[in-house]
């Protein structure tokens, strides 16, 4: 299936893509093109269109268009869940509301720097939000645990 939103994603356009290939639709191509020819595009190339006011799969109050796949599918991980809180901070600007927010916010935004090809970008975005997911499943009690005291030299 064809997928469609605006070009430049950051935050909420790279977790969206990363959960349609992880648990919706492994086999997804993404376009991403000016906002004004995002809805033209999905109905010349058949593709479902995100993360663009008035459609389905977009922000609805304060949730972000990651909590709206979520409910669309029915995912109910509690990781996936949690990592939403994470997207929805980082992503609404409201970066109290998770910890982590500030620094998911703060890599999307140098991706977009390092990366001019949106499609880079998002190879990219997909192995740190794998590493995320994977934190977010059972890795928060993890601490780097460096104890200079304890190195011999």
């Amino acid at each position: 299936m064809k997928w469609v939103t605006r070009e430049r994603p950051k935050i909420d356009r790279l977790a969206c893509p990363w959960l349609i290939l992880r648990c919706v639709d492994p086999e997804a191509v993404f376009l991403f093109v000016p906002s004004q020819e995002v809805l033209p595009a999905a109905r010349r190339e058949g593709a479902i269109p995100f993360d663009i006011p008035g459609v389905e799969l977009s922000h609805d109050g304060d949730l972000c268009s990651f909590d709206a796949f979520l409910r669309k599918y029915r995912l109910a991980d509690p990781a996936l869940q949690r990592l939403a809180r994470i997207v929805r901070a980082a992503d609404t600007d409201r970066l109290q509301d998770a910890p982590e927010a500030a620094g998911l916010l703060a890599i999307s935004i140098g991706l977009g720097r390092t990366h001019a090809d949106d499609h880079a970008l998002l190879r990219q975005a997909l192995t740190i939000y794998d590493a995320l997911y994977e934190w977010c499943r059972d890795l928060q009690g993890e601490r780097h645990g460096w104890e200079p005291e304890k190195i011999r030299l």
